[in-house]
């Protein structure tokens, strides 16, 4: 077997936004790593692309971060690119939190991406890699977002993390860079909660919000992501890419 010249490692790889960016990384010629906790969903992403392996594990377990990083260093010898993508939500106003809805999207949204690329800062830096956060546009500058509070302050967070580790790991030789999406038709808000029986009625009703006049699909997402991490986008450091059709600046 040929060495492999690019290997990347995406969470949330079962579905959604996950999927469509392990089949265009695959498509683009590198070998990727889709994980996840379903492990049916991630054979799903990789039937018919053989340059797809998949590894189900829950992200926030104790040790999957080592997990992870050795699954991908066994099958390709490198990692090149770390995608954290994978995403909890809940929808509650403040007085109806619970604690452990939130800890769960905080554990998932927040403290996975934390150790997880900590746990590939070796790995990275062995070849000069990138991180992508994939945050939401939802979360973006002073816009309130009732019912999402918890979910919104991660993806907060997580872009103030994009910046911080540009500049703690530039001079490692490893860039971090984010992606804010806007409404993606993923089925992500009805695995979240939102009735299945209300879900085209909400996408309609966000694309009569959208200036590009409809809403996102995983794909306009993933394309962004593989640019994003190719050597000529190499000087894109420290940045966090909002694609939502311009509603976030409306």
């Amino acid at each position: 077997m040929s060495p492999v010249q690019k290997a990347v490692v995406i969470t949330g790889g079962g579905s959604g936004i996950g999927r469509a960016t392990a089949r265009a990384f695959a498509e683009d010629g590198a070998h990727v790593l889709v994980v996840g906790r379903t492990e049916s969903a991630l054979r799903e992403t990789a039937e018919g692309h053989d340059r797809i392996a998949a590894l189900a594990v829950d992200i926030q377990e104790d040790g999957a971060p080592q997990a992870v990083v050795s699954a991908a260093l066994e099958a390709f010898g490198r990692v090149d690119v770390l995608v954290n993508n994978a995403a909890h939500a809940g929808f509650a106003a403040l007085d109806g939190l619970d604690r452990a809805a939130v800890a769960a999207q905080l554990g998932t949204n927040l403290l996975a991406p934390v150790f997880l690329t900590q746990g590939a800062l070796d790995a990275l830096e062995a070849t000069g890699g990138t991180v992508v956060n994939v945050s939401s546009s939802g979360s973006l500058g002073r816009r309130a977002w009732p019912q999402n509070s918890v979910y919104g302050l991660t993806k907060a967070a997580l872009d103030f993390l994009t910046r911080t580790w540009a500049v703690e790991l530039a001079p490692r030789g490893i860039r971090c860079v984010g992606i804010a999406p806007g409404v993606i038709d993923t089925g992500f808000a009805v695995r979240s909660g939102i009735p299945e029986e209300g879900y085209e009625e909400f996408l309609a009703s966000v694309a009569g919000h959208v200036p590009s006049g409809r809403v996102g699909s995983p794909e306009d997402i993933a394309w962004w992501i593989v640019q994003l991490c190719r050597p000529e986008g190499a000087y894109a450091n420290g940045t966090v890419l909002a694609v939502d059709g311009a509603l976030s600046v409306t």
